[in-house]
């Protein structure tokens, strides 16, 4: 299994414990979030953290800003992610189990590390129930 990630400058501290919590499941992690507390745009380590999914280079992706909201509203601008946001494990599951997330965004100042490694471990555990949901995310994209 291949993951890129990225973050912002609210989240270089979460997405190392993320990186390395991955590495122990020998997951092959590809970096693109900076790894500094400076203020960057989120959207520089964001949208190649989308491309690699949506181009199939990666199998999901994991993104981290402060609220979350900004690293999931440039990864959807992607045709072929269906990124969520999620704040507990609980969240993840369903995004995973019904909408077949590929991307996870977390708000990193909103969950506690501890939270966030288990937010990303139900993610990497949890497959697509398909079936009646697959019908459903069939139906998202929407060409304008």
């Amino acid at each position: 299994m291949k993951i890129a990630i990225g973050n912002d400058h609210a989240a270089p501290d979460y997405k190392n414990e993320i990186v390395q919590l991955l590495h122990q499941k020998g997951i092959e992690v590809k970096n693109y979030g900076t790894d500094t507390k400076e203020s960057v745009d989120y959207p520089d380590f964001i949208h190649p953290v989308a491309e690699s999914v949506h181009n199939n280079e990666v199998d999901f992706g994991i993104i981290l800003c402060g609220s979350g909201n900004g690293a999931n509203m440039t990864a959807n601008k992607y045709s072929k992610i269906r990124s969520a946001l999620c704040w507990n494990k609980e969240i993840v599951a369903l995004a995973r189990s019904h909408n077949n997330a590929n991307v996870l965004s977390i708000p990193a100042r909103f969950v506690s590390k501890e939270q966030a490694l288990e937010m990303v471990t139900t993610f990497l555990e949890t497959p697509f129930d398909g079936g009646r949901h697959l019908q459903r995310i069939n139906k998202i994209p929407k060409a304008t």
